[in-house]
């Protein structure tokens, strides 16, 4: 153990002085030990799982939340950019980016699966299911578990949202009548699978092989926002080219709505 913290206080000094990542560090300190024949660090005993969770080196840390020790805080801030802003995920779960990564990295959330992660949001910290998931794959991405928009099966997914002057009805009415649906989403096979009358639509997208998943909540009496989430979809390109999409199709969604707000 003592020659692992010594190694890696080798890495994160080299890291200060270069501003190398922290695989790229231990890669180069590795094959200079390999050249001056020194046993590999793995040998000594240092683990290859902990290369692929390093943050960057030059970004500040995160700032853990009240109750989560600082050597607990995670390493640094995300590398990849959140999803949403730190005002609509405080608004939605009750908490910014930073605290919640700083919360799951004192749970030792990189070392758990997906579901368990987002279970434990959803059932110890009251944070809804669909922001829980959110929240998950965000964390993931910033740990380098995973792609921008990549789940860690594989597949990709896309997220989108908007906040539109209507009842959360209205919004839901948008999505689950076929011929309101049709006015902001012309042409869209979409084969509802489950439904929560004003909560949430679960669907079939186009030819089954990619799903979608929306959650509306209600901002006041007459404003709400709608989060939609495009699952399995199978490649960067495609995920690239959806988000663009969904980005349109729900600005679209607004106008048609905030024109008619009560009618079909």
């Amino acid at each position: 153990m003592t020659r692992n913290k010594s190694f890696k206080g080798r890495v994160r000094a080299r890291m200060d002085k270069t501003g190398e990542r922290y695989a790229t560090a231990r890669r180069q300190l590795v094959a200079k030990a390999a050249a001056n024949g020194e046993p590999k660090a793995a040998e000594k005993g240092q683990p290859e799982a902990e290369v692929a969770v390093e943050a960057p080196a030059g970004v500040a840390p995160a700032q853990a939340p009240a109750g989560v020790a600082p050597a607990q805080a995670p390493a640094a801030a995300p590398v990849v950019k959140p999803p949403y802003s730190d005002d609509v995920v405080r608004a939605n779960t009750g908490r910014t980016w930073d605290e919640w990564f700083a919360l799951l990295e004192g749970w030792g959330a990189v070392e758990r699966p997906h579901p368990e992660i987002a279970r434990w949001l959803n059932g110890e910290h009251g944070v809804p299911g669909w922001w829980a998931q959110g929240v998950t794959v965000a964390y993931e991405q910033a740990r380098g578990l995973r792609a921008p928009r990549q789940r860690r099966g594989g597949h990709f997914e896309v997220n989108a949202t908007k906040t539109v002057h209507v009842p959360a009805e209205r919004l839901y009415q948008a999505f689950a009548d076929p011929g309101l649906r049709e006015r902001w989403l012309p042409g869209a096979a979409v084969e509802v699978r489950t439904a929560r009358p004003g909560k949430s639509i679960r669907a079939n997208w186009d030819d089954g092989s990619t799903r979608l998943v929306i959650a509306f909540t209600a901002r006041g009496e007459a404003k709400s926002q709608v989060a939609l989430a495009h699952e399995r979809v199978p490649d960067a390109a495609t995920a690239d080219r959806l988000k663009s999409f969904w980005r349109e199709r729900l600005a679209a969604l607004k106008q048609v709505l905030e024109a008619y707000p009560a009618r079909g």
